[in-house]
């Protein structure tokens, strides 16, 4: 597997790996469910989604996933994704998703995993980072805000759910 450690002091962000499955699955909730992960995971549904994100790391795809970690036991508090393609991205443009468990929320680490992210997305080409929040995810804008993004228009996705779009200029500052 490629392996990727990204670290601020504070927490760390590498690969998910198969045994973040169970972690994972524990640390779901409502919130995740609804914003992120669209229904809630199985075993067996997110040991396939972490062999997928696998593969895309051994064959350099479009598709970034890491575990944000904590401590030095690297403690799985959540995940973040990159998503060098995808649905209304123009080239150079790189989504970015991330969701904690609920024990790790309110503690900048949101923040700080964006932050390493969009160092990471702009050093494998990354032009712009996007965010996109379901307006009523307060918590999820304010990330964006607080990493430096600006809100930049609004969308509706192929279901009809309506995103706000927060932008980053990778070229400018990275970090």
């Amino acid at each position: 597997m490629h392996e990727v450690k990204l670290s601020d002091g504070i927490i760390t962000l590498s690969p998910l790996r198969l045994d973040d499955a169970e972690a994972h699955l524990a640390g779901e909730d409502e919130l995740l469910v609804r914003y992120l992960n669209g229904g809630p995971g199985t075993r067996k549904g997110v040991e396939a989604y972490f062999w997928h994100c696998r593969e895309q790391w051994d064959a350099a795809g479009p598709l970034r996933a890491f575990g944000i970690r904590v401590g030095a036991d690297e403690t799985l508090a959540g995940t973040i994704d990159l998503r060098f393609e995808g649905e209304g991205l123009t080239p150079g443009q790189v989504n970015v998703a991330y969701g904690l468990y609920p024990s790790w929320r309110g503690r900048g680490l949101a923040t700080r995993a964006v932050l390493l992210v969009s160092q990471y997305a702009s050093s494998e080409g990354g032009q712009a980072a996007v965010i996109q929040v379901d307006p009523e995810n307060r918590a999820s804008a304010a990330v964006a805000r607080q990493a430096g993004f600006a809100l930049s228009k609004q969308t509706r996705s192929k279901d009809g759910t309506r995103l706000d779009w927060y932008l980053r200029d990778l070229r400018v500052d990275p970090q």
